[in-house]
């Protein structure tokens, strides 16, 4: 499905009826990395409506030149959200990249989502992040991508990775991000923490953003809950699958209890 909003002609792939569930996936890859994860965690919730976009000079949504800042593709993603939601609250989820969008979304318009979770997020102070080790596999399959990536090396996992992760590759505009990248700090918000339920995830071996910086959304976040999971990276969406569900049904029944 495509829909034009502004200068940005967005690419995106809807599952389901119900509740909008908005998931953004992380740098370089596009909506299919997010769609073979969190549908293993979403699909069979009655009552979703799952929307995985390709973000901007990622899949097949084109970055125009309009935009040159990561302020500008916050502003692209609150418009696809307006268009796509039609005024509905909607659940917001982010991985990596899309987990520092998914943050300022929450907080820029609160009253529009009605539950966050945040998976392996990028945050702007990152620290204490570990040195990339494997804890299965042999460590020698699989490109340089996938070994840097994945923690767990099994056949399965460089399966899942070669199906949903490396394709995205050839369809990456890296003119683009280079661009986008030149000032892809968001400008802070001013406004009050976003006050929903809030589901904060990370992987302790997570080598490129760590968890230590995760942990202190916390305290930031007022009805957040935490889980650092041992034995996992930055692609703990597809190494912890079974683990991601269940947190991601507790985030649910939260969001329920507060409708």
């Amino acid at each position: 499905m495509e829909i034009r909003v502004g200068s940005v002609v967005f690419h995106y792939v809807e599952k389901g009826t119900g509740r909008p569930v908005l998931v953004l996936h992380g740098a370089g890859v596009d909506h299919r990395e997010a769609e073979a994860c969190f549908e293993q965690a979403l699909d069979g919730v009655a009552g979703l409506r799952r929307i995985y976009p390709d973000l901007p000079g990622m899949g097949r949504t084109p970055a125009p030149g309009t935009l040159r800042s990561a302020d500008d593709v916050l502003e692209a993603l609150l418009d696809f959200a307006d268009a796509v939601m039609g005024g509905t609250a909607y659940l917001l989820v982010g991985h990596s990249a899309g987990g520092y969008f998914a943050q300022a979304m929450a907080a820029r318009r609160p009253a529009q989502v009605a539950g966050l979770a945040l998976v392996c997020p990028l945050l702007p102070e990152l620290r204490a992040v570990p040195e990339h080790r494997v804890v299965a596999g042999s460590g020698e399959q699989g490109d340089e991508v996938f070994r840097s990536y994945f923690v767990i090396q099994t056949p399965e996992m460089l399966e899942r990775y070669e199906r949903h992760v490396a394709p995205a590759a050839a369809l990456v505009d890296q003119a683009a991000l280079d661009r986008i990248g030149e000032r892809w700090a968001l400008t802070p918000d001013q406004a009050p923490a976003y006050a929903g339920p809030t589901a904060v995830v990370a992987g302790r071996l997570d080598s490129t953003v760590g968890y230590a910086a995760a942990t202190d959304l916390v305290d930031h976040y007022p009805r957040a809950s935490l889980a650092v999971v041992d034995d996992a990276g930055h692609a703990l969406p597809h190494e912890r699958p079974e683990l991601l569900r269940a947190l991601l049904a507790d985030w649910l029944a939260r969001v329920e209890r507060s409708r």
